[in-house]
């Protein structure tokens, strides 16, 4: 796109920014007026799904006026369309927002809008859709699969593992991933889960939840999923993956532990698993649940160094007594586990796995990088939702 077109879409970009939240919600409006039965499918509360919609947009009135980043957005859409699935999106629908999107921009643009700015409008709409459409179309597969709950371990009043079978063919994915799941307790809301175990012929899961403060969901994971429950999965995402050709460093906080307990399970399997050292995290001793079984595979795999973390000494009275981490041999210290990774060694030549809450990793990223750990080699997943 050219000549008209980044006045006509940024001055669009501008009139949805002065108001997003509301430019979202005529859009979904029109929308579901067309197609009513979509509603149900969709969270009963949608400002999460408005701010990311508005999100993708406003990235889309972006690029699409320059001569770069095309690519990086046609596979963002292709995500996106592929994510759709298990709404039960169909092509008619894409048509039906392409249609209330073009609506509500010419009510934005008001004298603005003529036939050139319709024209370059509706191109875009119409593209960003079209990719969505046709990504969704060339998926193999169902759009979502099922598992039920056959275990609850709960650790503490914050923390619980669930363990899973899968009652549907379970879709391939890789260790270290995180899926799109639903519970029972919260019908049409996805987060997403990292597995702590690999993928398995038996299509086994488990997951480690902790209910943060102001997570409904992670809230309704950890007091009330009960063995007999089922779960809906749908897409799969992530790149935290191994290079066996460079050595490991892994910083994980509290059950931020689980994909990297996953890839650390795969890496046993293989007898080129690169050097590995695990800094796992809490705030309390008591919170390093899964320290028995990491010493166990440090034991037994010499590739594997293990050093916990605490910021407290000692547990305070609702958790004392679950673990106590000096019976393992395992090395504690003390601290914020970033800054404990960050000061240990020279990781310079290492590939880094990052893995826990938002503010732990956006810290551990600017102590490894102040120690110079170039950027390009530290990786991690979005901030997780709850």
């Amino acid at each position: 796109m050219s000549g008209a077109t980044p006045p006509v879409l940024h001055r669009l970009r501008d009139l949805i920014d002065a108001d997003r939240d509301g430019f979202a919600q005529k859009v979904f409006a029109r929308f579901f007026g067309n197609s009513p039965e979509l509603r149900d499918l969709f969270p009963a509360h949608m400002s999460h799904v408005r701010e990311a919609f508005v999100d993708v947009l406003d990235h889309v009135l972006d690029v699409l006026p320059g001569d770069s980043g095309h690519e990086e957005l046609i596979e963002l859409l292709a995500q996106l369309g592929r994510d759709h699935r298990k709404y039960g999106v169909t092509d008619a629908h894409y048509n039906q927002m392409a249609q209330a999107l073009v609506t509500e921009s010419a009510r934005l643009l008001g004298t603005e809008w003529n036939t050139e700015s319709a024209e370059t409008v509706a191109q875009g709409m119409l593209l960003t859709t079209g990719v969505m459409r046709g990504a969704a179309q060339t998926v193999e597969g169902p759009a979502t699969w099922r598992a039920r709950v056959v275990q609850k371990f709960t650790i503490n009043r914050e923390r619980a593992v669930i363990r899973l079978v899968a009652v549907d063919p379970m879709p391939p994915f890789h260790s270290g991933q995180y899926l799109e799941t639903q519970i029972p307790q919260w019908p049409h809301v996805w987060r997403n889960l990292s597995p702590a175990i690999p993928p398995n012929d038996a299509g086994e899961l488990e997951f480690h939840v902790r209910a943060v403060p102001g997570g409904a969901f992670s809230a309704a994971v950890v007091a009330e999923t009960a063995p007999g429950d089922v779960w809906t999965f749908a897409q799969s995402h992530g790149r935290l993956r191994i290079d066996r050709d460079r050595p490991v460093l892994m910083v994980a906080g509290g059950t931020g532990l689980a994909p990297l307990r996953a890839l650390l399970l795969e890496m046993a399997r293989r007898a080129d698993t690169p050097p590995t050292h695990l800094f796992y995290g809490a705030r309390f001793p008591g919170e390093l649940y899964d320290l028995a079984m990491l010493r166990e595979l440090a034991t037994t795999n010499p590739w594997l160094t293990l050093t916990g973390v605490v910021e407290e000494p000692t547990d305070p009275w609702w958790i004392s007594g679950a673990v106590d981490p000096s019976q393992w041999g395992v090395s504690i210290a003390r601290g914020k586990v970033g800054d404990v990774a960050a000061r240990y060694a020279d990781w310079s030549d290492r590939q880094v796995l990052i893995a826990g809450p938002p503010d732990m990793v956006i810290s551990t990223k600017l102590r490894l990088r102040l120690a110079g750990v170039p950027s390009d080699r530290m990786h991690h997943d979005p901030v997780a939702q709850h």
